[in-house]
């Protein structure tokens, strides 16, 4: 019988998290012999935490809030889009003889499938909102400067650390002619095509940070959450006349390519977000 490799998503909190049971699916669609739990990890020794993991014998893991920034320091190497964000979501366990460990992003490329291929909203040319500036939305900007909006406002409480990860892609954005700027929550614009929350809003349960003007009618209108943390952002953006969309569909998507990096196959991601779907749904208050 083969042992199956293993693998879990680390964070604090993470029993809510939906991510064994995608990588479980992905795994019997596609042969593979993982088994993929969860790891609480110590707000305080998070490192450590991942270090035991993988000495005993573990092949990678996903990382959530809040240890994108540490988890990035962890490895040896990373992918460019890692680079970039300066923040991992997906680590994958390569001994040193091979390098060391490997740190890769796939949150942004996550976002973008789910956006252009799921909710069939091409990026190209749009004006798009990105709100906060934690581990979530630096992961997510340079995919979504790679799809080549018209324009990105990344917009923070604290202005000075939009304004530190925009400088770091302002390169990039040139090379795909993204106009790119960061502002604070007081007056970041109106009408965009495309708005996305990163923030911990949602999580905390406290309401929008910014105003209503941000939409327009047919915005996008994208959680990174999903479920009943949700909610509150979904109802409001439906209220004000945009399409709500949460992050399950970006949430399948990331975990497909962090599969596709430790496994080497790529699933199919249809049936699992439907799946993924109806589970959702039906845990929802009526």
């Amino acid at each position: 019988m083969t042992t199956a490799d293993r693998y879990a998503v680390a964070g604090n909190p993470v029993e809510h998290s939906r991510s064994p049971l995608i990588h479980a699916l992905f795994a019997q669609q596609t042969g593979q012999a993982v088994d993929y739990g969860r790891l609480l990890c110590p707000l305080d020794d998070f490192k450590a935490h991942i270090r035991a993991f993988a000495a005993g014998g573990a092949k990678g893991c996903n990382v959530t809030v809040p240890f994108k920034f540490e988890a990035f320091e962890l490895a040896a190497r990373r992918t460019p889009r890692a680079e970039l964000a300066q923040a991992a979501n997906t680590l994958r366990f390569d001994a040193d003889t091979d390098g060391g460990w490997l740190a890769d992003n796939t949150d942004g490329i996550g976002l973008v499938r789910d956006i252009t291929l799921n909710a069939g909203m091409p990026l190209t040319g749009k004006r798009v909102l990105l709100l906060g500036a934690g581990g979530a939305s630096a992961g997510v900007l340079g995919p979504l400067i790679e799809a080549r909006p018209a324009e990105i406002v990344m917009a923070n409480r604290t202005v000075d650390k939009a304004q530190a990860i925009v400088a770091r892609h302002a390169g990039w954005a040139a090379q795909h002619g993204v106009q790119l700027s960061a502002c604070g929550l007081q007056n970041p614009g109106e009408g965009f095509d495309v708005f996305i929350n990163g923030t911990a809003a949602s999580l905390a349960g406290s309401g929008v940070p910014v105003g209503a003007q941000v939409l327009k009618a047919g915005t996008l209108a994208l959680d990174m959450m999903y479920g009943p943390a949700a909610q509150a952002f979904l109802d409001w953006a439906r209220a004000h006349g945009a399409t709500p969309r949460d992050g399950l569909g970006m949430l399948v998507e990331q975990a497909a390519e962090a599969f596709a990096l430790w496994r080497g196959v790529r699933p199919d991601t249809t049936p699992v977000l439907a799946h993924m779907r109806a589970l959702v749904d039906a845990a929802q208050p009526h």
